[in-house]
C-alpha cells in the first residue's frame, strides 16, 4: 500500500482552507505541505486543487477524491483516540488467569477498580493456558516462576502455616513437635507429592493415583493408593531448622479444595495463612505448631510487557492487587523483578 500521510495532508488542507492553515495543523511548513500536494497530484496524474493568491478551489476530480481522504483522516483519528483511551483509561476487556483458588482474593481486589471503570468487563480463567494465543492481561501466579519473556511483578509473599480441624486434632491428638508429624494423615497440593505421581497436581500416567470425582473428596482431589511423600522444612523463632517427610493419602491441585477437606477434618494440610485466616477465626481450623515457621510462598503478576504505553486496564489491575495485598494480613509485600 503507498504512503497514507499525503491522502491525510490532501484532506487537512481541504478542511483548513488553505496550505498555511493546514501546515499549522499537522506541524509541518507550509512548503513541505506544499510539495506533497504536487507530488500527490504527479502520482495520480490529476489537478486537485486550484490554487491562487487568494484562495483553493477543488477541481472536479479533487471534489471525487476528497470524502475518501477525508474518511481516511477521521478513521485515522479514531484509531489514535482509541489508543489513546486504552493508554489513560480501563476499558474494555481484562483478561486474568488465576488459580481456582485465587477467586477469593481476585474479586475484592479488583472491585474498586471495576468501579471506577464501568465500561471495563472483566474476564477469570483459571487454566494453565497459553497466555499470548489467550491474550491474557494479568496472569496470577504463585510460586517459582519458569524463565519467561514475561514481566513478573512480586505482589506478596504468603505466609504458609499447618493447619487441621478441631475435630481430627480432637481424634488423632495434637501434634507438639515437628517429629510427631509423620504419624499424622496428610493433606498435599498436588505439586508437594511428587512422589504421588502428581504432575502440577494431575495424575501422571502408569502412577497408582486413584481420580476420587465423585467420592466425596472435592473436585480436583486425588486419593494414593500408596502414600505420598512430602518433605516439610521449618525453622523454628530461635533458628532452629527441622526437616521431616510425611505421608499424604489425599492430594488436589485445587487450593481451596484442599481446605475444604482439612475442614471436614481429613487431615492436616499446608495452607496459606492469607486463605486460612477465615476458617481460623471461626473455628473451623486451628493452627497446629505455631512456633513454627515454613518458607514463603511468592505471589506474583505476570504482564506481557512493561513500558509506556502499557495499557490503563492492566496498571490499574495490577495497582489494585498491589494495594489489596499490602493490606491483606499474614502477607508480606513483593516487588517487581
Amino acid at each position: 500500500m503507498d504512503d497514507l500521510k499525503p491522502l491525510a495532508v490532501f484532506a487537512e488542507v481541504v478542511a483548513a482552507g488553505s496550505m498555511s492553515a493546514a501546515a499549522r495543523r499537522l506541524g509541518m511548513s507550509p512548503s513541505a505541505v506544499s510539495q506533497t500536494i504536487r507530488a500527490l497530484e504527479q502520482h495520480g496524474g490529476v489537478t486537485l486543487l486550484h490554487r491562487s493568491t487568494r484562495k483553493l478551489a477543488l477541481t472536479e476530480a479533487g471534489e471525487r477524491y476528497y470524502p475518501h481522504c477525508q474518511r481516511l483522516l477521521e478513521a485515522a483519528r479514531a484509531a489514535a483516540q482509541s489508543l489513546q483511551q486504552a493508554r489513560d483509561a480501563p476499558t474494555g476487556e481484562l483478561r486474568v488467569s488465576a488459580p481456582v483458588g485465587f477467586a477469593i482474593h481476585i474479586a475484592p481486589a479488583l472491585a474498586p477498580l471495576l468501579a471506577e471503570a464501568p465500561r471495563l468487563r472483566l474476564l477469570v480463567d483459571d487454566a494453565m493456558i497459553d497466555l499470548i494465543d489467550a491474550r491474557i492481561d494479568v496472569a496470577i501466579r504463585i510460586g517459582r516462576l519458569a524463565d519467561s519473556s514475561w514481566v513478573a511483578r512480586r505482589l506478596c509473599d504468603f505466609d504458609m502455616i499447618l493447619c487441621a480441624s478441631p475435630d481430627y486434632l480432637a481424634r488423632m491428638g495434637t501434634p507438639a513437635t515437628p517429629q510427631q508429624l509423620p504419624a499424622h494423615q496428610w493433606l498435599a497440593f498436588g505439586r508437594e507429592a511428587p512422589a504421588a505421581g502428581l504432575q502440577d497436581g494431575f495424575a501422571a500416567p502408569g502412577n497408582p493415583v486413584l481420580a476420587a470425582a465423585g467420592k466425596g473428596l472435592g473436585k480436583g482431589a486425588l486419593a494414593t493408593s500408596q502414600p505420598a511423600t512430602m518433605p516439610l522444612e521449618m525453622r523454628a523463632g530461635s533458628g532452629e531448622r527441622q526437616r521431616v517427610h510425611v505421608q499424604a493419602r489425599i492430594a488436589s491441585n485445587n487450593q481451596l479444595s484442599l481446605q475444604q477437606m482439612c475442614e471436614h477434618g481429613l487431615g492436616i494440610a499446608r495452607l496459606g495463612h492469607a486463605d486460612a485466616a477465615a476458617a481460623l477465626a471461626r473455628g473451623a481450623l486451628v493452627r497446629v505448631l505455631p512456633q513454627w515457621r515454613f518458607a514463603s510462598l511468592p505471589v506474583w503478576a505476570v504482564t506481557p510487557r512493561r513500558d509506556e504505553a502499557e495499557a490503563a486496564k492492566v496498571r490499574g489491575a495490577v495497582d489494585y492487587l498491589k494495594r489489596y495485598f499490602a493490606a491483606l494480613p499474614a502477607t508480606a509485600a513483593g516487588e517487581s523483578v
